[in-house]
Order: C-alpha cells, then structure tokens, then sequence
C-alpha cells in the first residue's frame, strides 16, 4: 500500500511544472525547530529604491531640526544658525547617517521606511527575526560598501552574490528578502460538479493519507490542461488501487479521482445532509399530553 501511495505521489507530481527546480533568487531557510521557509532574495534594484526612500526620509528629518535651528538662531539674534548650531546639525547628521537603519530595523523588525513601502524585510540566515547587534553590524559595515563613492563595492559584491547579499550582509549573516503578497488559491473544483448521487457511493470520511490527497489535488488540479484521454490514461494507473481499497466500481477513472477528492476534502453536498431530530415541543400538544416514560423513548 505504501509504494502505491509514493508511486501515485510520484505520478502527480511529474504533472506539476510548478514544482520542479526553484528559481536561483530564492534562499531555502531552515529554523531551529526544524521548520522549512523559502525566501525571495531581494535584488539591487528594488533595494535601491528603497534606499531612495530613506535617503528623502533622512534629508526630511535634518532639514527639519536645520529649520527649527535657524529660528532659534533668530530668535536670539545670532545671524544665521552659528557655530554651536552648525556642530548639533553635524551630530545630527552623524546620528541619523549611521542609526537611522538600526533604530528602525531593531523596533520594526528588520525593515526601514523604504523597506517597508517596498516590501522588504532583513532576516538572519538561520531565519530568526534580525537583533539590534545584527542591525548595528551589517550598517556599520556600510561604510565600506560605499567605497570609493555611491555605494560601488556594495553594487559589485551584489552583484556577485547568490543572495545578493552586500560585505554588510556576509559579516552580519543576514539577508534582505522580498515579502511577496500571495493569493489563497481556491478551492478546485470539478466539472461537471458532483452530484449526491455520483457521491452515496463513495464514502463520506474515504480514509485518505495526507500524501495521497496532496497527490489527488495535483492531479484533479491538472483536468484542464489536460486531454481527457491523457486524464482517463494517468488515472487508470492508480484508481483500480482505491477501488480495490473502497471496494467501488467506477465507469471513467478520472471522474472517480475527482469525486473521492471531493469527500476527502469537502465531505457531503448540502443535499446530502439529514435535518436533525429534535423532542416535540409539550406546548404542541396541548395541556393534557403526557410525555413518554424514560424506558419509552421518542418516537
């Protein structure tokens, strides 16, 4: 039984293009607790419009505090913003040049403004969300990916990368991934839909291993790609085993497929359920009904 389930599972999954080599921009991660997550690597060109993004949103902060000084500085009657002045505006500069990415990375998990408008998050490789050391490592190191001028090491050893990761990146062991929006995909459905009476006989709960019934979607997901002398052609190679199994007679192995994948997975059509029984109400039956002993039950 256990080799027709892989042998079905290996059948179905030849169908499946979708599932046949990862693209080399996706990094598989595996947790601590040995669970499995696939990431998109984020390239150079998205990462750097969000880097433009932060740069205005830096350019907007010390702008700002330079406005709020000038006033200040003709508040008092200095002429212009002054020395003392001039000094706050370069720490703030300093400041905000250097941890504007770890502050924000630290309290918004692993995203800056800019990352955040382009859907970008960093992450450790091990897949553990990003810490402050992590952050203060990898943007420490920027000054180096700046060299000699508008970030050319970092552009070429991008550019050289699997991953796409910059020296900040290799050092710190992170990685800037893509958080992709993705569609629940709904429900497959069978055409011509099933009928109760195609249904009563396949049982309601088929019994199904969680392999098989991955199996029976991949497959069941294919009808419309494929002939249906092709469908009856792969189904004939794996329904005669749930026949046997079920013990049911089927007409077209594809159509027995798709139905015993519709109990596995959505049970019984509305139709199909029974309305349930409930006791008379006494009140329905006037003041002199008597209801039945214990022994009796309800009719």
């Amino acid at each position: 039984m256990a080799g027709n389930r892989a042998h079905l599972a290996r059948r179905s999954s030849a169908l499946s293009a979708e599932e046949a080599e990862p693209l080399d921009t996706t990094a598989d991660v595996e947790t601590p607790e040995h669970v499995r997550f696939r990431y998109r690597t984020a390239g150079p060109a998205r990462r750097a419009a969000a880097y433009v993004i932060d740069l205005i949103v830096r350019t907007v902060i010390i702008s700002i505090f330079a406005f709020l000084a000038l006033i200040g500085g003709a508040t008092l009657g200095e002429d212009g913003i002054g020395g003392v002045g001039i000094g706050l505006l370069l720490t703030l500069y300093f400041l905000v040049e250097w941890f504007y990415y770890v502050v924000s990375e630290t309290l918004m998990g692993g995203r800056s403004l800019g990352k955040r408008a382009m859907r970008l998050r960093v992450v450790k490789q091990s897949g553990v969300p990003l810490s402050f050391s992590d952050s203060l490592l990898r943007n420490l190191l920027r000054g180096a990916d700046l060299l000699p001028n508008f970030y050319v090491v970092g552009m070429i050893v991008m550019g050289r990368d699997r991953y796409f990761r910059r020296l900040g990146d290799m050092v710190a062991g992170t990685l800037v991934v893509s958080e992709e929006s993705s569609r629940v995909r709904e429900p497959l459905m069978i055409h011509p839909p099933p009928t109760a009476k195609e249904l009563s006989r396949i049982p309601a709960r088929p019994g199904l291993g969680a392999d098989e019934v991955e199996a029976l979607e991949l497959f069941v997901g294919r009808f419309g790609q494929l002939s249906p002398a092709r469908q009856e052609e792969l189904a004939d190679l794996v329904a005669p085993t749930f026949a046997d199994r079920l013990g049911l007679r089927y007409r077209s192995a594809a159509r027995f497929l798709g139905l015993l994948y519709f109990r596995a997975t959505r049970g019984v059509l509305p139709e199909e359920r029974q309305p349930v029984r409930r006791p008379p109400n006494l009140g329905d039956h006037g003041p002199g009904f008597q209801p039945p002993s214990p022994g009796q039950g309800w009719p």
